[in-house]
């Protein structure tokens, strides 16, 4: 009788182990569709840079706003949304980031009936903090379903999924926003530069995506471990808030000055953000010069997704390589091609300055993983407040777009390139000295 009992517990356990498996491949898949939402949303920005800045004959200043709106709510509410999620949980923390975030959507609406830019500004605010939330509550969250040794890989994944989203936005949002506007498309006093109307039709229905997705997760079945160690702290996630934006936590308390490296590594988080945001901000742009290639803001809004999709699958290239050069090496490397690429773009015409600022983006795939989990060497018991750190640096999406927008306006477009050059030189240096633990 007792071998029968033993089978069926057998059984029985091994039923319910593939139960659980199934159970977190669904839970997977449901939030890998977060990062292909929040990496879709994400690149629309590059498409909506141009749109308004012809809609409300802006200066590239003033249209560097966007960016700064959006990553400034990363900085502002990266906190206070770890704070949500610990006290609501992952499952709710995801509902009402999704719903935070078609808020954001819908107030475009108005923004665009009214020809107001602060609205748009503001709508784009409410926009980020809602996909702030989100990403505090989804990173962790992926760690947490499955086996730990695995973690790594399957942040990964979904982050090959946010860049699928952040390649496939340009293209779609392109033919949506610009195609939307015809040949000489337009109304009122800002006939010349195009309709603002023309986003209603794609942000009511990411919207409208959203409060499913919501509903979804409302109703689906997720882990609810409260309270993880740094699951994600391994520098595998994305560039985005992670759970260890929460980062003062009853831990050590001791100062983070002492981590010289961890304190280089998050200006190397704050510059690499900024370059990226300000590359794919002015891409159309500088594609429409007369002497780059002269294409239309839809034409051009083609080409932007070569330069998501060279991040997307620099990131398979580069898993790849890292089994076999150290990470530090690949990020100096990446760095003096990126410098490289953006000399040739600044000092060249025609498609050779086009295709060599499109390659940027191959060579910053690697770039925040790579700079994310040397700053956090041996941080031991500060790894979580060191983290927190680096999440916040990510405001540099907000600053360095602005300022690049300055001195286009003081000088142009093609010159203006000067300022992520620099980012990249600092990069390079942090990839060859600077990562070094005291």
């Amino acid at each position: 009788m007792a071998s029968f009992g033993s089978a069926d517990l057998n059984t029985q356990q091994g039923n319910a182990h593939q139960a659980s498996a199934a159970q977190n491949r669904f839970a997977l898949i449901s939030l890998t569709s977060l990062f292909f939402i929040w990496g879709f949303i994400t690149a629309m920005n590059d498409i909506l840079i141009p749109h308004l800045k012809g809609v409300f004959n802006l200066t590239y200043t003033q249209a560097m706003l966007v960016q700064f709106c959006f990553f400034g709510a990363y900085f502002l509410v990266s906190i206070p949304a770890g704070k949500i999620v610990a006290k609501f949980g992952y499952k709710a923390g995801i509902a009402m980031g999704l719903l935070g975030a078609a808020v954001g959507c819908v107030m475009f609406v108005p923004s665009a009936k009214l020809e107001m830019y602060w609205m748009f500004l503001l709508a784009l605010f409410v926009l980020a903090s809602g996909i702030t939330l989100l990403q505090v509550a989804a990173n962790p969250l992926v760690t947490l379903i499955g086996n730990p040794n695995t973690a790594s890989s399957r942040l990964n994944l979904t982050q090959a999924f946010n860049s699928l989203g952040t390649t496939i936005a340009p293209i779609i949002g392109g033919f949506l926003i610009f195609g939307a506007m015809g040949e000489g498309g337009g109304h009122g006093e800002h006939g010349a530069g195009g309709s603002a109307d023309t986003v209603i039709l794609p942000y009511l229905t990411l919207a409208a995506i959203l409060v499913l997705l919501a509903l979804f997760f409302k109703f689906s079945q997720l882990p609810e471990n409260q309270h993880s160690s740094d699951a994600s702290s391994d520098g595998s996630s994305n560039n985005s808030p992670n759970e260890n934006a929460t980062a003062h936590s009853a831990g050590s308390q001791t100062s983070l000055k002492q981590y010289p490296h961890l304190l280089l590594g998050a200006v190397g988080i704050f510059v690499y953000v900024g370059a990226e945001v300000s590359v794919g901000s002015f891409l159309i742009n500088f594609l429409g010069e007369p002497h780059i290639a002269g294409m239309s803001e839809a034409q051009a809004a083609q080409y932007v997704a070569y330069f998501w999709g060279g991040a997307m699958i620099g990131r398979f290239i580069g898993a790849a390589i890292m089994q076999k050069v150290a990470a530090n090496k690949l990020l100096a490397v990446n760095s003096f091609a990126s410098m490289l690429l953006i000399a040739i773009a600044m000092f060249t015409e025609g498609k050779l300055a086009m295709w060599s600022l499109l390659a940027v983006g191959l060579c910053n795939s690697i770039m925040f993983p790579t700079i994310f989990s040397l700053a956090i060497n041996k941080l031991g018991g500060d790894t979580s407040r060191g983290s927190g750190l680096l999440c916040l640096a990510i405001v540099g999406g907000a600053i360095i777009p602005v300022f690049q927008g300055m001195l286009a306006d003081m000088n142009d477009v093609q010159s203006s390139f000067i300022l992520p050059l620099l980012c990249y030189v600092f990069i390079a240096f942090y990839g060859l000295k600077g990562y070094r633990p005291a």
